[in-house]
């Protein structure tokens, strides 16, 4: 699987991380950045060619990853203000496979990527998504339907609906459905989902996205605690080093 190339959208600001100075994929967690991270995920399943779709401070990317020498890394300018449909759309010609598997740049999780693209090659579509169980942002309050009495309190359970969680599979002919500005999962996945070309894999494990600066620190605190779930590669010097 080691020339299956992985598609990572590093375009995003750091706005809502409380700060400009970064871009988003180099928020840290542990001290390495999650972009880091979200490889070493990868790699762990042998996927070590990737390419990272840069935008907003797309140089600083480059710099912290251009001393490596883990992974074969193309850096993509895929331009500061294009929607993560486009940015994929902008890399074509570096996909000479028959499919790729590409993700955002802020989620984590302890997901089987094997068998997610076993998962892809049976079903034969032209995309996969991963889908997963968010947690609910707020704590939940049972109530008693007929007394109207207070059962029980749960902190922030998951939820029973399904969500995009990013870890995808595409077939060559994504590029097909994509245009230069698409939104991904408003404009590219609507027109793949009228052919019916679009599946889901569902991870029921863990699964976590970095939107804000509070997602930043649970997620050091659960590295911190050796709590993080996603770090699948526990025993691995190579990627320890």
């Amino acid at each position: 699987m080691g020339k299956i190339k992985t598609v990572i959208l590093c375009g995003g600001k750091g706005t809502r991380m409380g700060s400009d100075e970064l871009p988003k994929v180099l928020f840290p967690i542990g001290g390495k950045p999650i972009l880091w991270h979200i490889m070493s995920i990868y790699s762990h399943f042998g996927f070590n060619d990737f390419i990272l779709c840069l935008g907003y401070k797309g140089e600083k990317i480059r710099e912290y990853f251009s001393s490596q020498n883990k992974w074969k890394i193309t850096f993509a300018e895929t331009g500061e203000n294009t929607n993560t449909g486009g940015r994929i759309k902008k890399i074509k010609k570096f996909i000479k496979e028959d499919y790729f598997l590409a993700t955002y740049g802020d989620g984590v999780a302890d997901i089987n990527l094997t068998e997610l693209v076993k998962f892809h090659e049976k079903h034969k579509k032209s995309a996969t998504i991963t889908v997963a169980r968010p947690l609910s942002q707020f704590g939940i309050v049972g109530v008693d339907p007929h007394t109207q009495s207070v059962t029980h309190f749960e902190e922030k359970p998951v939820l029973d609906h399904w969500i995009n969680s990013g870890f995808f599979v595409f077939n060559k002919d994504i590029f097909d459905y994509l245009k230069e500005n698409d939104i991904l999962e408003r404009d590219s996945f609507k027109r793949i989902l009228e052919d019916k070309e679009l599946n889901a894999f569902k991870h029921a494990g863990f699964w976590r996205c970095m939107d804000t600066y509070k997602d930043n620190l649970e997620l050091n605190e659960l590295w911190k605690k050796n709590k993080a779930a996603w770090k699948i590669w526990r025993n691995n010097e190579y990627l320890e080093k």
